[in-house]
């Protein structure tokens, strides 16, 4: 089969891999139909992933349909369409059993890291009946693929941690997937303001398209003074870091108001500096996660619904021969306009 491989920072290239086979009695093989890149990916080709070693296939999103699977699944069968989800759980660990699937004894985020992933003809699903999710009839795939990581990310990670609130203040840092995907969910709670902050014009447009109440153009405008204009100088409630960069992360320490949250989303490399000397008197949480899928199930209802459309996210699509040229379009967003990327498989 093809495979987008991983063979150290910076190296990558289309192969040709084994089929993957079942190694457990839990497993099951699903023959990818649809799958995209996440900058998590980007993240592991610059070496910020130490566990995702060399040879390895990337990609852990993605739909398709069920080939095999081991004696002990009983949830699917072959033939059945699915949404694969991004972490990988048991479902019966004590870190299961807190919805912490991100931290699953023999699972979570192991797909395109520690074993095989979805950027391929083929992939494997260990713990398929906890991990996999069937796909309501009448609902694009194309939109679900949103579902295996962005959505869920932007709104665990950000969101939720975030404790955003009717009437609350909020500023995401990054108007990139994860940022619009933050930016869609949070209106399910009603927020009287979300400030979107980016250097790309063409996100913030979009940005403000997907229902943002300002946008600030670092390259044009100081955005710590203009937050703080846009908040009467009290500055945010939640401020959500969707980059994973030190200056991003500082950025948010300088605009949250006091008893705010911080919520870290994005992938940081390199540290960043926690300026306790302005915070420890200001009552500020900081929250990190992984994303755990436990919101997967409500954000299938609400796509299935139509309240929320994760198909506008997608800006380009492409077939797995042209993935390298998917990565330098995604990887290339600021001349490319790229936000996610499709790649059509079989």
């Amino acid at each position: 089969m093809k495979a987008l491989v991983y063979h150290g920072p910076g190296q990558k290239s289309l192969d040709e891999r084994p089929v993957p086979t079942l190694v457990a009695a839990t497993d099951a093989v699903v023959r990818v139909t649809r799958t995209t890149i996440c900058g998590t990916d980007l993240h592991i080709l610059k070496g910020d992933v130490p566990s995702c070693e060399p040879g390895r296939v990337l990609g852990h999103e993605g739909v398709g349909i069920v080939e095999q699977v081991g004696v002990a699944v009983a949830a699917f069968k072959p033939g059945d369409r699915v949404l694969i989800s991004c972490i990988s759980s048991c479902g019966k660990c004590d870190a299961c059993r807190r919805g912490m699937y991100s931290h699953c004894a023999t699972g979570g985020w192991i797909l395109g890291n520690r074993i095989d992933g979805t950027q391929a003809e083929y992939v494997r699903i260990p713990h398929a009946d906890t991990s996999l999710y069937p796909i309501p009839p009448g609902v694009a795939e194309e939109a679900l693929v949103m579902l295996s990581d962005i959505l869920p990310t932007g709104f665990e990670c950000g969101v939720l941690n975030g404790r955003v609130q009717p009437g609350s203040t909020v500023a995401i840092v990054g108007a990139g997937p994860i940022g619009l995907a933050a930016l869609l969910t949070a209106q399910f709670y009603a927020p009287a303001q979300i400030i979107m902050i980016d250097r790309d014009k063409h996100r913030l447009e979009v940005a403000r398209t997907f229902g943002a109440s300002a946008c600030v153009d670092i390259v044009q405008t100081e955005p710590v003074a203009e937050v703080l204009r846009l908040t009467d100088g009290a500055g945010v409630d939640c401020a959500v870091e969707a980059v994973g960069v030190p200056s991003t992360f500082e950025l948010c320490e300088s605009i949250i108001a006091a008893g705010g949250t911080i919520a870290n989303v994005g992938v940081h490399g390199v540290k960043a500096d926690l300026h306790l000397e302005t915070l420890w008197d200001r009552n500020i949480t900081i929250t990190t996660r992984l994303v755990d899928t436990v919101s997967t199930p409500m954000l299938l209802k609400t796509v299935r619904s139509g309240r929320l459309d994760p198909q506008r996210l997608i800006t380009h699509h492409f077939t797995l021969d042209h993935v390298l040229e998917a990565y330098a379009t995604f990887s290339n967003a600021a001349d490319t306009n790229a936000l996610k990327v499709l790649i059509e498989v079989s």
